[in-house]
C-alpha cells in the first residue's frame, strides 16, 4: 500500500518500474530504418524492373543492369529518406511534448519525466497540468479536468474526491492530489491505441493506380514479347533469336524512371505542404487528398478558435454587444449602435467588476494585441471582456481583497466570493442563470438598485432565450452588500452571452471546398443549436441541411444512416463509435473521406478515414493513426493542402502522359524497323539514355508544374477513375504513333542514304529526343506553351544538351554506339522533330471535325 502523505519510495518505484514498464504508449514501434528501406521494393512496377535486371544480365547486357539497379535504389532511398525525416519530425514533435509530473517520494514533492510514473504514485495536480496516468482523486479543492481530448466532452468535468482522473486529460481549475492505479496500455488511453494495432492500412488510390499502371506494363512486356516472336517466325526468323529480340523491346517499354520520379515529386510538394502548415507522414497521402469529396471536421479549435468570447451582456434591461475575438486586447461596448465605456459604478460596470473578482482564471498580456490565459476558459472569457471594459484584476485586487471563496459545484453550479470593499464587504456570485435567479430579488440600474418586479424576471429570461438562439452560453451574475446571509436576497448584475468564435479563415475555405464540389461536415460533442449556429456562420450549413444528433445516429441502422449522410452537414452530441460510424457511412455512400481529429478518443476515426488528419495539439496516438498532421488546426490548412493534392495528381498525370508516349515511341520505331526487314531502330544503351536522363529531367520538372487553371473548380474525380480517364490513353496512343513514324521515318532515310547502322540509329536517336522534347510542352496542357514553369525550360534544356552531347562528343560515342549526324543526314531528322507535332495537330482537328 501507498502512504499517500509520503508516496512512494525510490526503491519500490524502480521495482514497480521494472515490473509494468514505462508509462508509454506502445501503439506503435519507433521507425525501424531497415523496415522502412525495405517497404520501398513492393511496388510493382519495382518487381518489374527487377525482372527487366534479370533478362538484361542474361542478354549481356550490363550496362544496362546496372542503370537500372542503381535506378531502383535511388527510388528506394528518395521514399526512404522522406518517410524516415517524416517520422522523425513527429519524434521530434513527440518528445517536445512530453509532459513531467508532480510526485511524492520519500515524502518530498518531485518533478520528474511522465514516462517514469508507476501505479501507486501518489501525483499533485494543479491548473494547466496534464494529468500524466489514470488514477482516483484523494483530495481536490475546486478541481475540473477538459477530457475533450478522451471524451469528447467540451466543458470542464469536476471531480469530487473518488473520482477519476485520465490520462491525457489537463486540468482546468483548482488543485488534486491522486493516486496512480493504471499506466501506459493499461490506461483508458491505451485502450484506445491498443485497438489501432492490428488494423490493416489500406492503399490510398494513387497506390491502386500505379498498381494498375504496373500491370498495365507487365501485359504490355508480355504482348511485345510475344508479337515479335510471332513476326520473326511468320519471316523465317529463329523463334528463339526473335523471342530474346521481343525481350529487348519490352524492357524498352518500361519506363524505368517513373517510380523514382513519382516519389521525387511526391517528396518535393510534401515540402510544400509543410510550409503552409501540415506535416504528410505518408508520402502517397498527398495525393489522396486531392481525391477528397468529403471533409469531417471538429468544430472547437478546428473551425472555431477554442477561446470563448463574450459576445453580448444584458444588465440595467439595456443590452450590450461586445467586439473582438477571442483573446485579442482590441474590443469595445456598443448599446444601440454607438460606443460606450463602462463606468465604475454604473450598471455594466459592477457587473464586469463582479467577473474579475469572482474568478480563479488569469490572463496576461501577450504582446501589444492579445492575452495569454490559464484557468477555466468561461472565466477566462469574462476577464478578457472586462479588460476591454477597463476592468482589471491588478488594479480591482488592490481595493478589493478577497477573504472567502466557495468554489464551482456541479451540483450547486455556482461560485461565490466575499471580499472587502471600501465600503463593507461584498458578496459576489456567478453561475447557472436558472439557479441564480431564484436568489434575486432586485436589480442593478444606473448606479442603483430596484427591486426585481415580474415583468423584469420575464425580460431577463426573454434575454436568456435570445441568447440561446444565437447559440450563447449564458453565465448570470449577481451581489450583495450582507455576505452573512449567503444567497438570499441577492442583487441581478445581469447576463453574459459568450461563444468559441470561428476562425476568420474558415468561411473563405468553406466556399472554396463548396467551389471544389467538396462538402464540409461539422462534427462535434457540442449541442446542436451551438453547433448549427457556428456551422452556418462559416457556410457549412446551408438551407436545406440536415442535423444529427448522436441519438438520432443510435436510432438508424447502417444503411439508413449511409443513406441519409450526403443530406448532413452537422453532427452533434456524437460520441467516437458515433464519428467511425459516420466515416463508414460516408465511404459506403462511394466517397472519398478526410476526418480530423485531435484526442485519442478520435483515433479509430481517423483510422478509418481514406485520409486521416491529425491535429497538432492531439494525442501522440491520433497522431499514429493518422495520413497527415495539421500543424496549426486550422481548416482552412486542411483546404489548401487538398488543393495540393489535386496539382500533384494532375502533374503525375503530365508526366506519365510523356514517359509513357516516349515509351510508346520507343517501341513503335523499333518494331517498325523489324517489320522492314533492317537492324531494330535503337541500341539497348540509347534507349536505356533516353529513359532515365532526357526523359527523367524533364518529367520531373512537369511534376513541379503550377496547376493549369484554378483547381479547385471543379469535382473531386470518381473513386473509381483510373489513371487513364478523359482521353489520357487516346493521347498517348496517338502521339506516341507520332512519334514512332517520326523516328522510324529518319532512321530509314539516313539507312537507305549511308547503309550506316550506327548514323541512321544515331539520326532516329536525336529524331527521337528531339521530339519529345517539343511533345514535352504539350503534356503541360492544351497545344504548346513554354512560360510559367522555368524548371521545364531548364530540364529540356540540359536532356537537349545531353542528346547533343551523346552524339558530337567523341569520347561519349563509343559509350552509346553514336556518331556525328551532319550535312545532309540532318534534313529527315530535322523533318521528324517538326512534322510530328504538325500531323498530329493536323489529326486532331480532323477528328474533331468528323466529330462535329
Amino acid at each position: 500500500m501507498t502512504n499517500h502523505h509520503t508516496g512512494l519510495s525510490e526503491k519500490e518505484a524502480a521495482k514497480r518500474l521494472a515490473e509494468y514498464g514505462e508509462n508509454q504508449l506502445s501503439g506503435k514501434k519507433k521507425t525501424n530504418p531497415a523496415a522502412l528501406f525495405f517497404s520501398q521494393f513492393k511496388d510493382l512496377m519495382i518487381l518489374i524492373l527487377a525482372v527487366a535486371t534479370v533478362i538484361s544480365v542474361l542478354m549481356g547486357e550490363g550496362t544496362e543492369a546496372i542503370t537500372i539497379i542503381v535506378i531502383v535504389l535511388l527510388n528506394a532511398v528518395m521514399g526512404f529518406i522522406q518517410e524516415y525525416r517524416t517520422e522523425k519530425t513527429m519524434e521530434a514533435l513527440k518528445e517536445m511534448s512530453a509532459p513531467t509530473a508532480h510526485v511524492l517520494r520519500n515524502g518530498e514533492a518531485r518533478r520528474i519525466p511522465a514516462k517514469e510514473v508507476v501505479p501507486g504514485d501518489v501525483v499533485e495536480l494543479s491548473s494547466g497540468d496534464r494529468v500524466p496516468a489514470d488514477g482516483q482523486v484523494l483530495e481536490c479543492t475546486a478541481f475540473s479536468t477538459d477530457e475533450a481530448l478522451l471524451t469528447g466532452e467540451s466543458l470542464p468535468v469536476s471531480k469530487q474526491m473518488g473520482d477519476r482522473v485520465l490520462m491525457g486529460s489537463t486540468v482546468s481549475s483548482g488543485h488534486c492530489v491522486a493516486a496512480v492505479n493504471g499506466t501506459g496500455m493499461n490506461t483508458e488511453m491505451g485502450k484506445i491505441a491498443g485497438m489501432l494495432d492490428d488494423a490493416e492500412e489500406e492503399r490510398t488510390p494513387l497506390q491502386q493506380r500505379l498498381a494498375q499502371l504496373g500491370k498495365f506494363v507487365a501485359a504490355a512486356c508480355v504482348i511485345i514479347c510475344l508479337s515479335v516472336g510471332f513476326i520473326g517466325f511468320l519471316q523465317g526468323e529463329d523463334f528463339l533469336n526473335m523471342l530474346l529480340t521481343g525481350v529487348s523491346l519490352a524492357v524498352a517499354a518500361i519506363p524505368e524512371g517513373m517510380p523514382a520520379i513519382v516519389t521525387i515529386v511526391l517528396a518535393l510538394s510534401v515540402g510544400r505542404i509543410l510550409k503552409k502548415g501540415a506535416i504528410i507522414r505518408k508520402l502517397h497521402a498527398v495525393e489522396t487528398l486531392g481525391c477528397a469529396g468529403v471533409i469531417c471536421t471538429d468544430k472547437t479549435g478546428t473551425v472555431t478558435e477554442n477561446r470563448m468570447t463574450v459576445k453580448r451582456i444584458y444588465c440595467g434591461g439595456k443590452t450590450y454587444e461586445v467586439t473582438g475575438d477571442g483573446y485579442r486586447r482590441q474590443g469595445s461596448f456598443y448599446l444601440d449602435g454607438k460606443p460606450v465605456r463602462p463606468a465604475a459604478g454604473d450598471e455594466a460596470g459592477r457587473l464586469l467588476r463582479c467577473a474579475v473578482l469572482c474568478s480563479t482564471a488569469e490572463i496576461r498580456p501577450a504582446g501589444e494585441t492579445s492575452y495569454e490565459a490559464s484557468g477555466n476558459p468561461t472565466e477566462t472569457a469574462l476577464l478578457v471582456a472586462a479588460a476591454k471594459g477597463g476592468f482589471l484584476r491588478e488594479a480591482l485586487s488592490k481595493t478589493y481583497i478577497k477573504t472567502d471563496e466557495t468554489p464551482f459545484d456541479s451540483r450547486r453550479k455556482l461560485m461565490d466570493v466575499t471580499v472587502r470593499a471600501p465600503g463593507g464587504r461584498l458578496f459576489l456570485v456567478k453561475g447557472a442563470p436558472d439557479i441564480l435567479l431564484q436568489y434575486c430579488t432586485s436589480m442593478s440600474v444606473g448606479m442603483g438598485q430596484r427591486p426585481l418586479t415580474p415583468r423584469d424576471r420575464e425580460d431577463i429570461l426573454l434575454s436568456l432565450r435570445d441568447m440561446g438562439k444565437n447559440a450563447l452560453r449564458v453565465i448570470a451574475l449577481a451581489e450583495s452588500s450582507a455576505p452573512e446571509k449567503g444567497l438570499a436576497g441577492l442583487t441581478f448584475l445581469g447576463l453574459a452571452g459568450m461563444i468559441d468564435p470561428p476562425r476568420a479563415e474558415v468561411e473563405p475555405a468553406v466556399r472554396l471546398c463548396r467551389k471544389a464540389g467538396i462538402k464540409p461536415v461539422m462534427i462535434t460533442g457540442d449541442y446542436s443549436d451551438t453547433a448549427a449556429a457556428i456551422a452556418r456562420q462559416v457556410g457549412i450549413c446551408r438551407r436545406g441541411d440536415g442535423v444529427l444528433t448522436g441519438k438520432e445516429i443510435d436510432a438508424m441502422s447502417d444503411g439508413q444512416l449511409a443513406a441519409a449522410c450526403m443530406k448532413t452537414a452537422v453532427y452533434a452530441r456524437v460520441t467516437p463509435a458515433h464519428k467511425l460510424r459516420i466515416v463508414k457511412a460516408y465511404k459506403a455512400a462511394g466517397q472519398i473521406v478526410a476526418m480530423t481529429g485531435d484526442g485519442a478518443n478520435d483515433a479509430p476515426a481517423v483510422k478509418e478515414a481514406d485520409i486521416g488528419v491529425a491535429m497538432n495539439s492531439g494525442t501522440d496516438v491520433t497522431k499514429e493513426a493518422s495520413s497527415v498532421v495539421i500543424l496549426d488546426d486550422n481548416f482552412a490548412t486542411i483546404v489548401s493542402a487538398v488543393e495540393e493534392g489535386r496539382i500533384i495528381y494532375q502533374n503525375i498525370r503530365r508526366f506519365i502522359r510523356y514517359l509513357l508516349t516516349g515509351n510508346l515511341g520507343e517501341v513503335l520505331s523499333m518494331l517498325t524497323s523489324m517489320l522492314l526487314g533492317l537492324p531494330v531502330a535503337l541500341a539497348p544503351i540509347q534507349i536505356l539514355m533516353m529513359n532515365l536522363l532526357t526523359d527523367g529531367l524533364p518529367a520531373i520538372a512537369l511534376g513541379m508544374e503550377p496547376p493549369a487553371g484554378d483547381m479547385m473548380s471543379h469535382k473531386p474525380r470518381p473513386k473509381n477513375e483510373g489513371l487513364f480517364a478523359n482521353g489520357l490513353m487516346k493521347n498517348i496512343l496517338f502521339r506516341g504513333l507520332f512519334l514512332g513514324l517520326a523516328t522510324s521515318g529518319a532512321y530509314y532515310a539516313v539507312w537507305q542514304m549511308s547503309g550506316d547502322l550506327i548514323l541512321s540509329r544515331s539520326a532516329g536517336f536525336l529524331t527521337l529526343v528531339l521530339s519529345q522534347m517539343v511533345y514535352i510542352f504539350e503534356c503541360r496542357g492544351q497545344g504548346l506553351h513554354f512560360k510559367g514553369n522555368p524548371y521545364l525550360l531548364a530540364a529540356a534544356g540540359a536532356s537537349v544538351f545531353l542528346a547533343l552531347a551523346s552524339v558530337y562528343l567523341p569520347l561519349a560515342q563509343p559509350v552509346f554506339q553514336t556518331t556525328a549526324v551532319t550535312g545532309v543526314y540532318l534534313i529527315p531528322v530535322c523533318i521528324g522533330i517538326f512534322i510530328g507535332p504538325l500531323l498530329a495537330a493536323v489529326a486532331r482537328r480532323l477528328l474533331r471535325l468528323l466529330r462535329g
